[in-house]
């Protein structure tokens, strides 16, 4: 059979030339989980061949989807935070191989929380990906009890409903402060963030998991909070200096904070290493390009993206599967921010 591309093509001829039925290879189309590999290879290679465009309109009509998910999040953490530049690259990947549209929405206040709800309950997305909200906002909880599929960055309050993609934060922050201790180092303060975010409040745990694993005991007046952000991250490591002028480390719960850390010490003419050690979190690309380039925790932040969107279509096409959680792991960059004071002193004395 003779086949010319043509933008008019139809679903019935996709389905001739890929021989399987009409129903198929609607199905196929819509990544459906029941059609198998070879069917779906099949379509995909028919569609090439003919130029097939599907009908959006018309596809959404009959299977009652749009083909977009939605991406929630602040506002300040939408436009402000590269932790979310690289987290929708991920989201990306996944969502464009499967022709699906990502929207981002903002949720800064509780009309915001209604408005979003009353968009996506109106079918204008197939499902919710919510990213940086607090652990008890209550969007997650209400979009699940209307059988709307959600999946969290990180563990929302009602997590036995909703399913969530996070990194070993516990983890990543302990080793950290095992980094720094095994430098030398002794009087160690962390400037944190927000602690009603999961990713806030466990690597604070983490921090202290990691003093009591060296036998340093924790003490309150060496914790800031910096809120995620890079003025944050300076304000608390003034105030830090004024407490304990002493210090000679700092784990910052993100390299944004850590960033501000450095801005404050080399103002206050305290050098890094030498004086003070310093380590991030999430490995940014900018942490290699500061000066000095800075140790940090690296987070597997596409990845993270990706996860969140693949369980996100798993729930569409299967409402009924239970929740699922993962948990990613993360590893520590050392840079020269974070030199041990026995090889900063040979040095000095070389």
């Amino acid at each position: 059979m003779k086949v010319s591309r043509d933008p008019k093509a139809t679903l019935d001829e996709v389905a001739q030339v890929a021989g399987v039925s009409r129903s198929t290879a609607s199905r196929a189309l819509s990544y459906d989980p029941r059609v198998s590999p070879h069917a779906r290879r099949s379509v995909e290679r028919a569609v090439s061949k003919l130029g097939y465009v599907p009908n959006q309109a018309g596809r959404a009509l009959a299977t009652g989807r749009s083909d977009a998910v939605a991406l929630v999040a602040p506002t300040t953490f939408l436009f402000g935070d590269p932790f979310m530049t690289r987290l929708i690259r991920g989201v990306n990947d996944v969502l464009s191989s499967r022709e699906m549209q990502l929207v981002l929405l903002t949720a800064q206040s509780a009309a915001d929380a209604d408005r979003v709800e009353r968009y996506v309950a109106a079918g204008h997305a197939d499902g919710v990906l919510l990213v940086s909200l607090p652990t008890s906002h209550p969007m997650a909880g209400r979009l699940a009890s209307r059988g709307i599929p959600v999946v969290a960055s990180g563990p929302p309050s009602d997590s036995e409903l909703v399913s969530h993609v996070d990194v070993d934060n516990v983890a990543g922050a302990a080793r950290a402060v095992a980094h720094l201790v095994a430098g030398g180092r002794r009087s160690i303060a962390t400037v944190t963030g927000r602690q009603d975010m999961p990713a806030g409040h466990d690597r604070l745990v983490g921090y202290r998991q990691g003093l009591q694993a060296a036998g340093i005991a924790y003490d309150e007046t060496l914790t800031e909070t910096g809120d995620f952000t890079r003025e944050g991250g300076a304000r608390a490591m003034r105030l830090l200096l004024i407490k304990h002028p002493g210090l000679d480390a700092v784990f910052a719960a993100s390299d944004m904070m850590a960033e501000g850390a450095l801005q404050t010490l080399a103002q206050a003419g305290r050098r890094v290493p030498e004086d003070v050690a310093v380590i991030g979190f999430d490995d940014h690309p900018l942490a290699a390009t500061l000066e000095p380039p800075l140790s940090s925790v690296r987070q597997p932040i596409e990845e993270m993206g990706r996860e969140m969107a693949r369980l996100l279509i798993d729930s569409i096409h299967s409402p009924d599967r239970q929740p699922r959680n993962v948990i990613l792991s993360t590893r520590l960059e050392v840079r020269e921010s974070s030199a041990p004071v026995a090889l900063k002193l040979t040095e000095q004395v070389g």
